[in-house]
């Protein structure tokens, strides 16, 4: 019951003062509430890391020693010639994964990203285990080997593909299971991380997935899309291959941040028909490898259709495949069907120099249409791109792979050939920026102190792709 009577003084505070507090205490507590939520929703990764690294060792000797701090700190360092380190945060991760995947009756590939210094001064290695679902099944162990198909390339992280080949079918009975991928951080085995890598649903074996025919004749491969794209680039160059390479061929690309609202406008058509996927892989930013992690990406293009298609081509959104001397890819393929894998050579293009004829309406004409003039030195070493058959890799790299059984074709040349249209897939606007005379056509020109002859073969191929485009996916408006 409240007393009434003077007002006492509480610490310096009018009894009527204290008594308005208390009354918004309810209020008060609402905002200390609020505020507690927020910090722990801030917190959250941190709790997530934290659970997660309690969870994943499967035993406690995998455990680390926890840091003993005291409340208002580290420990004291009582001996001034012992020097302390503690470290806050996290270093680059022992293992990354991207994508695991079946390679066959016995083989399985894993493919990520890990501490490139813990690969180059350390001696990371790798264990695999299949548990299956049929508890009577014992569980099956393969010693794990590990690529590092960047070539010391990485940053930060490098590239690891990790592969498990078992003695026999280790889901022969197709009862499902899970494959354990063991990463241990040196030389001892008491210190990993146990990655439940991958698993298979009772009867999802289906062996006939890895034996011919195959889906398609020809897949596409494409390393990270990144950067500010040209919407009307990326039609042009899907439109050619797609007539290039045919029906029976499929396009993957990797959107690291590339594919804007304009560019996936420019692929929709095609994806709806069936003709090409986009995945996100927007979340790579996040671990520093290089080039936008393409090397990772290639391999897990690599694993992840193995046995999607007969042949897998690598190269780049601005470069274009060509076949001289009237060659039909048919032809090439059977006469390079002993070899594993063959590269290709470049024909590199100017992306400004243009023809100054009058009579042209540049316009309204498409990129490899109106930029005709090739860069002509001979006797140098240039970049080439290739085509696996991906069966029969274990890794794979930008320009080609060293990791495959079976032979490789360089010599390629009078056979198949690439156009390489530089810089020219983030130009917004015009290619055309100099012109050179009529004279150009039967002339070496110099620009820049390079060498320029005239070719037009991708110019006489300009209205056979317009129209297959437009038979394709009908009007595109960008």
């Amino acid at each position: 019951m409240r007393k009434e009577g003077a007002p006492a003084s509480v610490s310096g505070i009018s009894a009527g003062k204290f008594s308005f507090c208390f009354e918004t205490k309810p209020l008060v507590a609402t905002l200390l509430a609020v505020t507690l939520v927020m910090a722990i929703w801030n917190l959250q990764p941190y709790y997530d890391n934290l659970l997660s690294a309690t969870t994943t060792p499967p035993d406690a000797s995998t455990r680390f020693p926890e840091k003993k701090l005291s409340a208002a700190g580290p420990v004291p360092n009582t001996d001034p010639n012992k020097r302390l380190f503690y470290a806050y945060g996290n270093a680059a991760s022992l293992f990354v994964q991207m994508g695991a995947y079946r390679g066959g009756p016995r083989t399985f590939a894993i493919v990520g990203l890990a501490s490139k210094p813990l690969h180059v001064y350390g001696r990371p290695w790798y264990k695999c285990e299949w548990i299956s679902n049929n508890r009577s099944s014992p569980s099956l162990k393969a010693k794990a080997y590990k690529m590092l198909p960047d070539w010391g390339y990485g940053r930060v992280y490098t590239v690891v593909v990790v592969n498990c080949t078992f003695s026999v079918n280790p889901n022969e009975d197709n009862t499902g299971g899970k494959l354990v991928v063991y990463a241990y951080y040196g030389e001892s085995p008491k210190r990993y991380e146990k990655i439940i890598a991958l698993e298979e649903e009772p009867g999802a074996y289906d062996e006939t997935r890895y034996r011919p025919p195959y889906k398609y004749e020809y897949l596409y491969c494409g390393s990270s899309l990144y950067g500010n794209l040209s919407a009307t680039r990326i039609r042009e160059w899907m439109a050619y291959h797609a007539w290039f390479f045919g029906p029976s061929s499929h396009f993957v690309f990797h959107d690291a941040g590339g594919v804007g609202p304009e560019v996936r406008a420019a692929l929709e058509p095609w994806v709806r028909a069936g003709r090409a996927t986009v995945q996100d892989i927007r979340a790579q930013a996040e671990f520093d490898g290089y080039y936008y992690n393409q090397f990772l990406v290639v391999n897990d293009c690599l694993h992840r259709y193995r046995y999607a298609a007969n042949w897998t081509f690598y190269f780049d959104v601005d470069e274009y495949i060509y076949l001289p001397d009237g060659n039909t890819l048919e032809s090439v393929l059977e006469e390079f069907s002993n070899y594993t894998q063959f590269t290709i050579e470049q024909n590199p293009m100017s992306s400004s120099l243009c023809l100054n004829d009058s009579t042209q309406d540049y316009s309204r004409q498409w990129g490899f249409e109106k930029l005709i003039f090739r860069e002509s030195r001979t006797g140098i070493r240039r970049d080439r791109k290739y085509a696996i058959q991906a069966k029969n890799a274990y890794s794979t790299g930008v320009h080609m792979s060293e990791n495959v059984i079976g032979k490789t074709l360089h010599k390629t040349e009078t056979k198949i050939r690439y156009y390489h249209y530089h810089n020219s897939i983030s130009l917004e606007g015009e290619p055309c920026r100099e012109f050179l005379p009529i004279s150009a056509k039967n002339n070496v020109t110099w620009v820049d102190k390079l060498p320029y002859v005239y070719d037009d073969n991708m110019k006489k191929l300009a209205d056979t792709i317009k129209q297959l485009e437009k038979k394709m996916i009908g009007d595109v408006h960008l």
